[in-house]
């Protein structure tokens, strides 16, 4: 398919299939893809003709990077598409999706969940832990000043929920703590590799 939009870190796709894949695999990547499970665009470097994506079992060490031919997509899913799904089909995450979902949607940045969060969200497979992180992604297009950070830090904080926020900047991704609270250079995580930045907008 065409993809919709650009592919970023954190895209869900669909299409991903065992001839695809070299030869030497872990055992469980087999069932992950004969389950028709989407994987997830990675950062990293690569041609125009193929992503670079990451697979997921079922145990959190179970990570596996390859890469997946574009022509193979066959349906692609931002992180910002489950900012508002339908919590009545997750009872178990609604009451803290909802602190979240209160919080950010009076905001003017685009956002979403990544991780386990959102991959539950995306397929309905039940992966989220009582250990899991709340993983989510802010679309910052414009430069947030450390002032906006560490107000929106503290209102997010005060969920007491365990939150991972990262920060989409156009040259990359930083985490929202990092840059609310760093006095000097940050990490930035870029396609080509993390690199130390005064600021991840520049």
């Amino acid at each position: 398919m065409q993809t919709e939009t650009p592919l970023q870190a954190h895209d869900l796709l669909w299409g991903m299939t065992l001839d695809l894949l070299e030869t030497d695999f872990p055992a469980w990547v087999t069932e992950v893809i004969a389950q028709e499970q989407p994987v997830v665009v990675r950062r990293a470097t690569t041609d125009s003709t193929v992503v670079a994506v990451g697979i997921r079992g079922t145990a959190r060490h179970q990570r596996y990077a390859t890469q997946m031919p574009v022509s193979a997509i066959t349906k692609q899913l931002k992180p910002e598409a489950l900012s508002n799904v339908d919590l009545d089909c997750f009872p178990h995450l609604m009451n803290q999706l909802q602190m979240i979902q209160n919080i950010l949607n009076q905001k003017r940045w685009t956002w979403g969940y990544t991780g386990s969060v959102g991959f539950e969200l995306a397929t309905g497979i039940q992966t989220v832990t009582e250990n899991s992180d709340i993983d989510l992604l802010i679309r910052t297009e414009e430069f947030l000043t450390k002032d906006e950070a560490k107000q929106l830090l503290h209102q997010l904080e005060q969920t007491e929920l365990k939150l991972d926020v990262q920060l989409q900047t156009p040259k990359g991704g930083v985490a929202l703590k990092e840059w609310a609270s760093s006095t000097g250079k940050v990490l930035l995580k870029r396609n080509d590799g993390a690199v130390l930045v005064n600021n991840p907008w520049q």
